[in-house]
């Protein structure tokens, strides 16, 4: 996409447990859970941009996975890709974030997830393995 301001996020799945990430700003987003991720500079490369982002966002290296779904709408003509990835070298550490938080399947929607990401974690809902066993 070339026209549309593009947003990456990583959808960061270990163990069946999915990474949330909260965040730090700016004052009207502060404390809502989100994908770590962010801005896809002009002439990069969007998997590059998310690499990228997980290493400053997170100071870990990530492996990406396939896409989750389309193109997500966000504020202000952003729109967001997200990709599955798992962690390849580090620790997940909030360097931008106020925390950061694992949660299983059945405690997806215990953190008050930023409204435009709450259609992925829905989809990613369907895709994690089954609650029950």
């Amino acid at each position: 996409m070339t026209d549309a301001r593009l947003v990456v996020g990583a959808a960061i799945v270990e163990g069946g447990r999915l990474l949330a990430a909260q965040r730090s700003g700016p004052p009207a987003m502060r404390g809502g859970w989100e994908f770590p991720g962010g801005k896809v500079e002009p002439g990069e490369d969007e998997r590059a941009a998310l690499v990228r982002e997980c290493a400053e966002e997170l100071g870990v290296q990530v492996v990406l996975g396939g896409r989750v779904g389309g193109d997500w709408p966000l504020q202000d003509g952003y729109v967001m890709h997200v990709w599955f990835a798992t962690v390849a070298a580090g620790a997940p550490r909030p360097l931008e974030h106020l925390a950061l938080r694992w949660l299983e399947p059945q405690e997806l929607y215990d953190v008050p997830w930023l409204p435009a990401d709450l259609p992925v974690v829905a989809a990613i809902e369907k895709l994690l393995p089954n609650r029950s066993g």
